[in-house]
């Protein structure tokens, strides 16, 4: 990568960005991620967290598996926390969390990699910005099961304080969002929509991914580029 990823391109690469592990899974995770590709999926993050989450080689492998997949499809492939893993399986990016390794740092090892950053407060958006974030992740918006280690609800609110902050560069909302919540999140400032369960808890992965996406670029087309 010659530099570092453009505003514009990361605002499209978020728009419908799928975050999933083996543990997210009702089906196996290769085939999740050939119907989401298949889909319109513009993004993915492989997050191997939780109980029961794989370790060394069968983790790396799943990896490899999922990127190989990503690339085929012309999709980033980001891998969250891990700077190690992404490194050896060069990655598209990375996406670290407030409890991980410092941002600077991080962007220090990944040169003009993607460097995703979750903030929950105008503080740490901004500073995040400052350490060199492609993209913050804000949430969780709405009540979430996904994840063991997430912060508590924020509400679409702090998607508008963010915005009336001067925080201008792209954001996905993350947490508990459902094709019907879409048009909130998007209205509050988000440029897409991460989500986990709504694709990897259906047995209709590339539907819901389908119409998560066409929900997001029919608010892009009506409501023109909304951070301005």
């Amino acid at each position: 990568m010659s530099g570092r990823i453009l505003p514009e391109m990361m605002r499209q690469h978020l728009q419908m960005y799928l975050v999933l592990g083996s543990v997210n899974c009702l089906a196996e995770p290769s085939w999740v991620v050939q119907e989401a590709l298949a889909g319109g999926t513009t993004m993915i993050q492989f997050r191997e967290k939780g109980h029961g989450a794989l370790r060394g080689a069968p983790m790396f492998e799943l990896a490899r598996q999922l990127q190989d997949l990503c690339r085929q499809a012309g999709v980033p492939f980001i891998v969250n926390d891990d700077v190690e893993l992404a490194l050896e399986l060069d990655a598209d990016g990375v996406h670290i969390g407030q409890d991980d390794e410092s941002a600077d740092s991080v962007r220090e090892r990944l040169g003009n990699r993607i460097l995703g950053v979750s903030a929950h407060t105008i503080e740490e958006a901004r500073q995040a910005i400052l350490q060199g974030a492609d993209y913050l992740g804000v949430g969780p918006i709405y009540p979430t099961l996904s994840k063991d280690d997430a912060h508590a609800v924020q509400g679409t609110a702090i998607l508008h304080e963010m915005r009336k902050a001067g925080i201008d560069v792209p954001i996905v909302g993350i947490g508990g969002i459902t094709v019907d919540r879409v048009e909130e999140v998007a209205r509050a400032g988000a440029d897409g929509v991460a989500v986990i369960s709504a694709v990897t808890q259906t047995e209709q992965v590339r539907g819901a991914v389908e119409e998560l996406k066409r929900k997001i670029v029919f608010l892009d087309f009506r409501m023109g580029y909304r951070n301005t």
